[in-house]
């Protein structure tokens, strides 16, 4: 990984869209600081899209699409995007499978549930499971002491056991049935409502992140980046990000952003 600030200026000068992880990228010690919310802030104000690509919950990416300064936001690591209509003062929401398949899944989703609680001493359901519309979130630090990594493996292979994609985040192990993921979502929601087509045009966007279940989106945007906690996830990383920032988490983050707006910024240069 190379230094953020090796970044070339002229590739700078062409991103028009940030993809953002949320937990420990926008986070630090789990909290949303004034200073990740202010770039996101600014980066909107300039003109820039925002859309954070997220492991959290459908109740969680309501509140985001409609609050936050952002241009939407996908959820549940690609099962759904959310995005809030100005002109109409809408919510939008677009899933990957209908309802009647969310439905079949989340009854098997709680027979992996039950094997995995009983299986792994430490672990518990995710507390923002409730909100959830298509995924199974274990918890292994967040809100319970951090389990070892043999713990983590063990609950992955449970997941698989069950026929679940199982990713791990830097709080929890998400599982689901499907075969989509966040790039798939990412890919549908840039192509319908900013015209965005990948892999195209993959100059206009910077992907930022921290985990391993970031992992796909490092290896398909060759703007990367990883806040410099990512360091605690490189042995479940196979492809790296490209750049690393100084700072952890939202502070990492705001660092991106005042790489990217320099002097005015995006409304300057379009």
């Amino acid at each position: 990984m190379k230094s953020l600030h090796s970044f070339p200026v002229q590739q700078r000068a062409a991103v028009r869209c940030i993809l953002t992880d949320i937990d420990d990228t926008l986070t630090n010690d789990g909290k949303l600081t004034a200073t990740a919310y202010a770039a996101m802030e600014r980066w909107q104000q300039k003109g820039g899209l925002l859309i954070p690509v997220t492991g959290r919950p459908a109740g969680w990416c309501d509140h985001i699409a409609r609050m936050w300064p952002v241009s939407a936001v996908v959820g549940e690591n690609g099962a759904f995007y959310f995005w809030y209509d100005q002109n109409t003062r809408t919510l939008r929401r677009h899933y990957r499978d209908d309802e009647i398949t969310r439905s079949r899944n989340r009854q098997r989703l709680l027979l992996a549930q039950q094997a995995i609680l009983e299986a792994v001493p430490g672990c518990a359901l995710a507390s923002d499971q409730a909100y959830r519309v298509a995924d199974l979130a274990i918890d292994f630090c967040e809100d319970v002491p951090q389990l070892p990594e043999t713990a983590i493996d063990q609950i992955v292979s449970i997941m698989e056991d069950f026929g679940m994609t199982a990713k791990v985040s830097s709080i929890h192990v998400n599982g689901w049935f499907g075969d989509y993921s966040k790039l798939e979502m990412c890919r549908t929601l840039l192509q319908e409502h900013f015209s965005i087509t990948l892999p195209g045009q993959r100059g206009q966007l910077v992907f930022i992140g921290d985990s391993a279940n970031d992992a796909p989106l490092f290896e398909y945007f060759p703007l990367s980046v990883g806040v410099a906690n990512i360091c605690n996830q490189l042995h479940r990383l196979q492809t790296p990000p490209t750049y690393i920032t100084r700072s952890t988490g939202g502070y990492g983050f705001a660092e991106l952003v005042d790489l990217l707006l320099p002097q005015g910024g995006i409304s300057a240069r379009n």
